[in-house]
């Protein structure tokens, strides 16, 4: 079976040259370019991805827009600026290529100094626990590396366009009755600054946004 795992890009030509030549075989790389300046698109097409382009900014709508473009029957997303290694994929697909659960996100365990700074970790960390609290799903994380089947996300209707996405695709996923379940990944130091975790500010808007829609489905 292909997988395809979706990656959400903007100015990330520094780090896609080891993203994509660490891709596991059978993984095929799907680039959302979100309105790069940077060379990132051609460098992706260069070393043999996919790419489409999606104008409107926001994370969800990267995301989302690689969803629509693909066609594998069970997809991945994650980050494209080298904090996740691509190697570790299949331990997020497998359980949901073998049907042992529906949606497998990879729980982040850094493994280098400077990795998660403390204002991102303690903002996940209150999300998890809203996240248990709601769903029962035994999550510690919203990790950007994760894997279900394309068409029953497709079926969630997934509605936001910002950083609320990641959460809104759980909070969906648990309302429909899924089997959600978690693997550890290792976390590495990215390449360059993180538009969420590099800046106090941007983890406040990804919090904000999520609040957001952790408040919309508590309606």
């Amino acid at each position: 079976m292909t997988v395809e795992v979706i990656l959400p890009c903007l100015n990330e030509e520094a780090a896609l040259g080891w993203v994509l030549g660490r891709m596991p075989e059978g993984y095929r790389a799907l680039v959302v370019d979100n309105g790069s300046t940077d060379r990132s698109a051609e460098v992706a097409r260069d070393l043999g991805a996919r790419v489409v382009h999606e104008p409107r900014r926001g994370f969800g709508a990267a995301c989302h827009a690689g969803l629509l473009a693909a066609s594998a029957e069970v997809v991945c997303f994650m980050d494209a600026d080298a904090s996740l290694d691509p190697r570790q994929l299949p331990r997020v697909a497998e359980p949901v290529i073998g049907g042992h659960a529906d949606l497998v996100l990879g729980a982040r365990r850094p493994c280098e100094a400077g990795a998660w700074p403390w204002h991102a970790r303690l903002g996940n960390a209150v999300i998890a626990r809203g996240l248990r609290r709601r769903t029962g799903a035994p999550l510690h994380d919203l990790g950007p590396m994760r894997a279900a089947g394309r068409s029953r996300l497709l079926a969630l209707g997934l509605n936001d366009r910002r950083f609320g996405y990641p959460l809104e695709m759980v909070l969906r996923a648990a309302a429909s009755g899924w089997r959600i379940a978690e693997v550890e990944v290792d976390y590495l130091r990215r390449a360059g600054r993180s538009k969420v975790t590099g800046t106090v500010r941007g983890t406040l808007r990804a919090a904000s946004d999520m609040r957001r829609v952790m408040a919309e489905h508590m309606r």
